[in-house]
């Protein structure tokens, strides 16, 4: 494919940076991306135009309250939604918390929460300690440790009449599977079951419609696409407005206010709002030919989604490229899909282990050649239980997004396996 990487890379400024000479090459992406150029200065702008808080007759209040607006409007762009299902927060883990509540009022001791082995934990703990406080009953969907993936019918043995709630994650931030939360969605629906979808990892790297997937609750990260530490929510209206919010008394009675609680990150709000517009440049700038696969949704969300898939098509030659490089090095495990007929069920983002070597020295090797990666379980704790490598300082992530270069691939591999020679030498 034709690829615009220079356009594409001239519009993240983090991206030029050298030290020492050296240049940055950023492979610690799913910890969190490196912003957009207009993401900056809408930060700034909101900063120095309109800092105040909403409610108030004056012009700064009235640009922070349409701030405001435009965020919800981006995001429901970004998510095929309306604009009232979008509610903001600190980050994912703090809306979970802090929705888990709310479901809670509509459970009772005895009934069933499914949660996942692949998940990362934020998609976890808060149904543990919600069904520990009620007394409710936590089943477990496992994964397959040699494919890596969900058995779907494995799913129907476990889920029951009493299952309520059922929480599965989007795309693994350990092992990078792209999970089929579609059809995950119906079989909870079919229950009467809520959904509730964690697709922190799904965000960056595929188009999010969540009237096809059919879930009830869905959860993202700015930070983890390109823009601000913000989480975003999305919910299903009527389930919304069935659920009782935790707020204060005076805090607005109505969607999406009664869920965002406190004043919210305007500044981070202005900066989301800047990353979604920079997505839906690419697919009418660069990604055109994308738009026709699209052309059944409104502007911006078509724009949004074929840029995605654009992203999709060349992050697949990336992934290839990592996993080709890295089966080629002796004592070297991936924990994930590697079959280059299946690489359209994972993202860019490969974990792997090396015989004899601790994941943390690898990472910090990687870190003295400027080459950022990551080391350890990455919050995925029943993830590397499973795959029994909790006891060592877990995997090395390596997580490309669509600004990195095959270029930043090859230094990467190279540099791994003089760590890996040199490594093996003193044992």
């Amino acid at each position: 494919m034709h690829y615009e990487i220079e356009k594409i890379r001239s519009r993240f400024p983090a991206l030029s940076i050298k030290d020492e000479g050296v240049s940055r090459i950023y492979l610690d992406n799913p910890g969190g991306t490196q912003v957009v150029d207009t993401v900056v200065e809408s930060i700034s702008k909101c900063l120095i135009e309109s800092n105040a808080n909403i409610g108030g007759s004056f012009v700064t209040s009235r640009d922070a309250h349409q701030v405001l607006n435009d965020a919800h409007q981006a995001m429901a762009d970004f998510l095929n939604s309306s604009p009232d299902e979008i509610i903001f927060g600190q980050n994912m883990t703090t809306l979970t918390f802090h929705l888990s509540r709310s479901i809670g009022r509509l459970l009772k001791a005895g009934d069933e929460i499914l949660l996942s082995r692949m998940d990362h934990d934020a998609n976890i703990s808060p149904w543990l300690l919600l069904a520990e406080d009620l007394q409710l009953k936590i089943r477990w969907l496992p994964f397959n440790l040699d494919t890596y993936e969900f058995n779907l019918e494995a799913l129907d043995e476990i889920l029951t009449e009493r299952t309520k709630l059922v929480c599965i994650g989007g795309a693994s931030n350990l092992t990078g599977t792209i999970n089929d939360v579609k059809t995950i969605s119906a079989k909870a629906r079919d229950l009467g079951a809520i959904s509730f979808i964690d697709a922190v990892h799904l965000a960056p790297h595929v188009s999010i419609d969540v009237q096809d997937i059919g879930c009830d609750f869905l959860t993202c990260s700015a930070y983890k696409f390109f823009g601000p530490h913000l989480g975003i929510l999305w919910g299903r209206k009527k389930i919304l407005e069935l659920l009782e919010p935790y707020k204060v008394k005076a805090a607005p009675s109505i969607i999406p206010g009664s869920y965002e609680t406190g004043t919210q990150n305007h500044e981070g709000m202005a900066g989301v709002v800047a990353t979604i517009d920079y997505f839906a440049w690419v697919g009418k700038k660069i990604a055109a030919d994308y738009c026709i696969e699209n052309k059944n949704y409104r502007d911006r969300t078509k724009f949004i989604y074929a840029a995605l898939n654009y992203f999709f098509e060349y992050e697949n030659i990336l992934t290839s490229r990592l996993i080709k490089g890295l089966n080629q090095l002796p004592n070297l495990q991936i924990h994930g899909i590697k079959n280059k007929e299946d690489l359209s069920r994972r993202v860019p983002t490969i974990s792997f282990t090396v015989k004899d070597i601790t994941s943390g020295i690898i990472a910090e090797k990687l870190g003295k050649e400027n080459i950022f990666v990551w080391n350890g379980d990455m919050y995925a704790v029943e993830a590397v239980k499973a795959l029994e490598i909790h006891e060592s300082s877990g995997v090395v992530r390596v997580g490309a997004v669509h600004y990195n270069t095959i270029e930043e691939i090859d230094n990467f591999l190279n540099t791994l396996e003089k760590i890996l020679v040199s490594s093996s030498k003193l044992h």
